[in-house]
This record gives C-alpha cells, structure tokens and sequence, in this order.
C-alpha cells in the first residue's frame, strides 16, 4: 500500500486546527502542535499534546480536509486519543469473570447460574412420611435437591481445599516449627464428611485448633492434635518464656544460723580478749605485791608485842 502523500495546504493551516480545539476544550488544556500526519484524499491530521490531569501520552488531535482545487483546509473532527505510554483503563471484563468469592459479603446475593460446570441434575424425591429413617441416606445421594455436585465440583473443591491454608502438612519426630506434631486422620477432634471427598477431608472441631469449624485435609496437622505426647513435645524456646513478676513467693527459711565467722574475724577477736585480760592480771598482781610488803612492815611490832605478853 502506496504512503499518503502529505497536503501542504492542510499541513499550513497549524492555527485553524489549534482554534478547532480551543473551541471544545478548557484554556490550559491544549499544549504545544507536535506533529502533522498525512492521510488519504487530502487529510491531515494535526496532533498537539494534551496537558490535562491524568491524561499522561494522551494527545489531541485535529483532523483537517481540503477539497479539490480548493485554496483553504477544514475542520473535519477533533479527538482525544492515546499515544506511547498512555495511562489506560484495564481491558473491559464482565461481572463474571471480575468477580472473587472474597468480594461477596453474608448478605450479597449472586445471580441464578443455569448451566453450571459443576452442578448436575438431581434425582426427583417421592413424598415422604414426617419420620422416614431413609431421610438422611436419601439426601446424601441427592434425593430432594434440584442439583448436586458433580465430579467436575469436587475436583474443583478437593484442589482449592488441598492447597488451601489448611492442606496437608509435614509430620516430623524432631518437632521443627514448620512441620506438625500429628496429622488429623488419628485427631479425635476430627468429623468426617459424606461422600467421596471424606477419605481426604474432614471437619475440625477443636476449639483450641486454628483450623476450629474449618474444612481440613487428612494431612493437615497442629499443635492441638487429640493424642500430642507433651514428652516428645518441642521444646520452648527461650524467647517464648514468660516471667510473671506480679506474683511474691515467700518461703519460711525458720530460724536462720549465725553464718560461721572467718579465720581472719576469729583472730581479731582473740586478740581483743588477749589485750583486756593483761590489765586485770597486771592489777592483780600489783594487789599481791602490796599486801605482801604491808605484811613484811607490820612483823616486827607484831614480834614485839608477842614478846611483851610472853613476859608478863
């Protein structure tokens, strides 16, 4: 295909196609001319810059036409369209296919799906008397629902449940964080399901469990499991220790013994007993010499007066 030769008059004519735009826009909204581009039969289509918010690599443009032998260009249209690197709005989607089960709340209601992938049609359910013992084995076939799961359904929910935050899990005996203590097929606390999917799911019903009134595969395990040997537990690491220091123990220690003294205290003390009991033997030695030499001066009057009554 042959290139568009460019119309000179229609490329000159830059100020009727600025006015064009000037007259279906806000002031401030139109920017520099940019380019010129040749079309067929004698259009141009002048392309300025767009300076709105929000409206990054979006350009305006106006197309231009001459007639034939005509000495003047005219407006044709004026458009607003995208260039490189243009901000632009996602590729338009239904409902059905925006739509995420986390964007449906308790009270919003879905729209009737006829031909659902993953339903089938049930089988009609005869009248029944009031208590009829066959109830609960007839609807877990399906007697008495207009549609029931089919095994496109369960593929679907056994996947999503399988890889799901409740899956299965590793069992190891070395009791490593990432892996559990016990798998929920032995779990006490597990409730079975009807139908095919109860040999690989069940219901947890462990209040203590983080899977509590949730659908858990057989291989899913934690550390509330039913038969947990505290024994063979993990051990508490030293960051999850809790001090309580609210609480005072007091414990009666009874009458508490003089700690023994020490070889150094022992000797300070023998020589305070050794230094008060030189002054007293010193006084009573003193005492001892002074009675003596009071009886040595009292002998010769006593000898005197023993002779004088010898005498008489």
């Amino acid at each position: 295909m042959a290139t568009p030769k460019l119309d000179a008059i229609g490329a000159e004519a830059v100020e009727i196609a600025a006015q064009a735009l000037a007259d279906v826009t806000l002031p401030g909204q139109v920017g520099e001319h940019v380019r010129v581009e040749a079309g067929p039969d004698r259009l141009v289509n002048h392309v300025f810059e767009c300076t709105m918010p929000g409206y990054r690599g979006w350009h305006w443009v106006a197309t231009l036409a001459r007639a034939p032998r005509a000495k003047t260009a005219t407006v044709c249209e004026t458009m607003l369209m995208p260039g490189e690197g243009a901000l632009l709005a996602p590729e338009w989607e239904p409902w059905s296919k925006r739509l995420r089960p986390s964007d449906v709340g308790v009270d919003d209601e879905l729209p009737f799906i006829a031909q659902d992938e993953r339903l089938d049609q049930a089988f009609e359910q005869p009248a029944r008397e009031e208590n009829d013992e066959d109830a609960a084995a007839t609807w877990e076939i399906g007697l008495g629902r207009k549609r029931v799961l089919n095994r496109i359904g369960r593929q679907m929910a056994a996947t999503r449940w399988d890889e799901g935050e409740f899956g299965p899990r590793a069992i190891s005996v070395r009791g490593r964080e990432e892996n559990a203590a016990g798998q929920c097929s032995a779990c006490g606390f597990l409730l079975q399901i009807a139908g095919s999917l109860r040999q690989a799911f069940g219901v947890c019903s462990n209040e203590w469990s983080p899977a509590d009134g949730r659908v858990v595969s057989l291989g899913y395990g934690c550390g509330a499991h039913s038969e947990t040997d505290p024994e063979q537990g993990r051990d508490t690491p030293e960051e999850h220790v809790v001090l309580d220091e609210m609480k005072v123990d007091f414990i009666d220690r009874g009458e508490e013994e003089e700690p023994a003294q020490e070889p150094a205290q022992e000797s300070e003390q023998e020589s305070e007993r050794e230094s008060s009991q030189e002054p007293a033997s010193e006084s009573a030695q003193e005492s001892v010499s002074a009675e003596g030499r009071e009886g040595k001066d009292e002998s010769p009057e006593k000898a005197e007066k023993a002779g004088d009554s010898a005498d008489a």
